[in-house]
């Protein structure tokens, strides 16, 4: 999210009490009110919901505030509101039908939120299924649709003029629940006759999808059906005298960094999460994830219908997705990649279930997945994994075929440089960088090393299979220049095998750094030479060339000099379109705090807090497994 939140008052800020409850719930709830300054008690005012009975003794000012029409969807049981409404709403200028009255800039700023609320498909209740009209077998605007309220009052005036305008628009009347109607409140409308019912709980936009004339709309449904250009009981709404009115009723706060946001930017994090719910709502089951990963990767595949099953065996998943796709119509499976049996992706198509591989993402926390830390960004794909270059993945067919506009380029710009400033890498790890001293004229070439027996290194190196030849091919090449050799962090660490002995690479290499962080490293060499190592693309951010011996995402696409090119790929990419696909577009990321999608800027802001990363309850068990490998390694003579 970008964009300026309004300056908050400069008047002295009052005492504003919230129910403690709501506040536990939602750290974030004072940014909605800026100027007051938030107290546990003993406050001048009081900010309180609507429908929550008030104590005694409040305070005698009242603010009440209400979810209202911009709701923000669950995952599975997180969820933090980005809009809250302060009745009362509708105000009464805004059922006219014109907005000529309206400041021209007020009106303009309306009628973009309601073009907004209509391309991204959000207000009104979320996290409901929006399977489309088509999907449901009905002709997109060919009925009338009749909301059933699925609560006691008077209907009989709706329902016969529903029948009426259905007869003479010659149209099918179509019947269906509210869909801010409780999941359990049965319908009160009896089917007329010739009408059709929706059992299901649908999303508005599907409905209105439907809609070519709505009666028995609240005043929500009426503000989405003239943002749509659904005529309600046969009259055509204007949409922007009522978002002008929402607009002016509305606070908006960032539910991640806690501060006000301008309207505009809860919409854009509404259209973000209603995004999200339609890719995690197909995923059943997850496959190969290990007991540490799994509250993580539940929340990062989260929707308002709870979140995914765990499965230990590929069978067992299989089975409980196909079983998913027989009641929904519609089923994945999430599996961690090197959780993918042979031909299980054939298999898994036989069966109509869709398979997501998942991988950690290129910013990922700050220490290692090796060490029983989860991470916050993630690679989900369904076409493949983005370091086997044996088939396109989903990252390089974004990197292929995407449109780059400038604001996504601008963003991604703002986020490189982010990442370039703070030192941000994968792991982001700690540690003072050694001083380089090659001999003068000699160029300085970084080697990283891999962990050799790493999917990326058997799919992704060819005929390079490993430190040791990497290096040796690298001298091969360049057999003036200085090399420099860094470890693996995990082998360093002494979290995985395969270390290479130290004596066979100082006969290649001219200097072996160890725990050295890659920032410290990459502003004192010439070039980075790698097979498939992130490490590459790390450097890229920071304007080192980049040579590549393997096949990584990276390479390819005009940025980096290839010695075993992708013969596929030959898009020429400005840098920040990589970095808008592979960090902005591509990756899902889960903020380590809420639990929430959240955008990858949210990552960078909570490397900077400890708290944010606990070391979970198995942690201690690796770090006495680790210091015991390192000490075997350093007598064995091994890095």
């Amino acid at each position: 999210m970008t964009g300026i939140a309004p300056a908050p008052d400069a008047s002295p800020r009052r005492r504003l009490l919230f129910p403690a409850a709501d506040l536990l719930r939602w750290p974030h709830l004072p940014a909605f009110w800026p100027e007051h300054q938030p107290v546990a008690g003993n406050a001048d005012l009081l900010a309180w919901p609507e429908g929550r009975a008030v104590p005694p003794d409040a305070p005698a000012t009242l603010l009440r505030y209400a979810p209202g029409p911009l709701r923000a969807p669950r995952f599975g049981t997180r969820h933090a509101p980005v809009a809250l409404l302060l009745p009362p709403w509708p105000a009464p200028e805004s059922r006219g039908p014109e907005s000529r009255k309206l400041d021209p800039a007020v009106a303009a700023r309306a009628a973009q939120a309601a073009e907004f609320l209509a391309r991204a498909r959000i207000g009104g209740e979320p996290g409901l299924p929006d399977p489309r009209a088509a999907a449901l077998g009905l002709a997109p605007r060919g009925a009338v649709l009749l909301l059933d309220p699925c609560r006691p009052g008077p209907a009989v005036p709706c329902v016969a003029a529903a029948r009426a305008a259905a007869a003479r628009a010659r149209l099918p009347l179509l019947l269906a629940r509210n869909p801010a109607a409780p999941a359990g409140a049965p319908p009160v409308l009896p089917v007329p006759p010739g009408a059709t019912r929706l059992d299901a709980r649908l999303s508005p936009w599907t409905l209105l999808d439907c809609a070519a004339d709505l009666h028995g709309a609240s005043d929500e449904m009426a503000l989405l059906a003239a943002a749509a250009g659904v005529p309600v009981a046969g009259e055509k709404l204007d949409p922007v005298p009522r978002l002008a009115a929402l607009i002016a009723a509305s606070r908006c706060a960032d539910p991640f960094l806690r501060r006000p946001w301008r309207f505009e930017e809860a919409l854009e994090q509404l259209d973000a999460w209603c995004r999200a719910q339609g890719e995690n709502r197909p995923v059943a089951v997850c496959l190969g994830m290990s007991w540490w990963k799994r509250e993580r990767v539940g929340a990062l595949f989260a929707h308002a219908g709870g979140m995914p099953r765990f499965a230990r065996r590929p069978e067992a998943a299989l089975r409980q997705a196909a079983a998913a796709r027989a009641r929904d119509g519609e089923a994945a499976l999430a599996a961690w990649a090197r959780a993918v049996p042979a031909g299980f992706r054939a298999r898994c198509e036989a069966a109509g279930v869709a398979l997501l591989t998942v991988e950690d993402g290129f910013v990922r926390s700050r220490g290692l997945g090796a060490r029983f830390l989860p991470g916050a960004s993630y690679a989900v794909d369904g076409s493949g994994i983005y370091y086997d270059p044996a088939r396109p993945s989903a990252l390089e067919r974004l990197l292929a075929t995407a449109e780059f506009s400038p604001a996504l380029l601008a963003r991604a710009a703002a986020l490189r440089e982010a990442i370039v400033s703070r030192g941000v890498t994968k792991y982001n790890l700690s540690g003072a960088a050694p001083v380089l001293a090659p001999p003068p004229g000699r160029p300085v070439l970084l080697v990283p090393g891999q962990v050799e027996d790493d999917a990326s290194v058997r799919l992704g190196g060819g005929a390079i299979q490993g430190n040791l030849a990497l290096l040796r091919a690298v001298r091969a090449a360049h057999p003036g220049a200085w090399i420099v050799f860094k470890p693996h962090p995990d082998l360093e660490a002494g979290l995985r095998r395969n270390a290479v002995p130290l004596a066979a690479l100082r006969a290649v290499a001219d200097q072996i750094v160890s725990g050295a962080p890659l920032t410290g490293l990459l502003g004192q060499v010439d070039a980075v030479h790698t097979l498939t190592s992130l490490s590459g693309f790390e450097a890229l951010l920071r304007g080192v060339p980049v040579t590549t011996w393997g096949q990584p995402f990276y390479a390819g696409w005009g940025l980096t000099e290839d010695r075993n090119p992708v013969g596929r790929r030959g898009r020429v990419l400005p840098l920040d379109a990589l970095v808008a696909a592979a960090l902005i577009l591509f990756p899902r990321t889960v903020d380590p705090l809420t639990g929430l999608p959240c955008p990858p800027e949210v990552i960078l802001e909570r490397l900077d807090d400890p708290s944010a990363w606990p070391l979970p309850s198995g942690g201690w068990y690796r770090g006495m497994e680790a210091a015991l490998r390192r000490a075997l390694d350093r007598l064995r003579g091994r890095a």
